[in-house]
């Protein structure tokens, strides 16, 4: 296996990996808030729901990436083309950026979501709010996504 090959395959790795950690931790965030609203408002559950899965996109974005990287690989493998070092390297970045970005925005859409969430169970209607404003940490997750995919070979 080659160095370039390497270092495609471990920002892979690391984007699947970070992304992933951060949905895990985001939807995490926001189910324990909606437990603790329903204890107050239990009729809140199916829109406390709603927002609680936003953060599990960014995992969404890393697995899509990690298909599209891996495809683009396996093409260059049936055609016996060579990556090269500046491809390797690329992919490799834009793994590692789009890993931290999805890690990093999961979390901060989580914590704008329990905002929304506690809110909600304290009587106030803003669903509709929180979902317009839990869209911005998820526009920079979509960036990576796109950054990564025009870094492919």
């Amino acid at each position: 296996m080659s160095t370039p090959l390497i270092l495609a395959y471990a920002g892979m790795a690391i984007m699947l990996t970070l992304s992933c950690i951060g949905s895990a931790i985001g939807v995490t965030m926001a189910g324990n808030t909606t437990v603790a609203g329903l204890k107050k408002k239990p009729d809140m559950f199916g829109k406390a729901m709603l927002l609680g899965v936003l953060p599990s996109t960014q995992g969404l974005y890393g697995f899509a990436a990690f298909f599209l990287m891996l495809s683009s690989l396996n093409g260059m493998e049936e055609a016996s083309a060579v990556l090269t070092m500046n491809q390797g390297l690329a992919m490799c970045a834009a793994g590692i950026a789009l890993g931290f970005v999805g890690l990093w925005s999961a979390i901060k859409q989580a914590s704008l979501v329990s905002n929304g969430i506690n809110e909600m169970s304290n009587g106030h209607d803003v669903f509709s709010r929180t979902m317009i404003l839990a869209v911005f940490p998820e526009l920079y997750a979509i960036l990576a996504f796109a950054c990564a995919f025009l870094a492919l070979p």
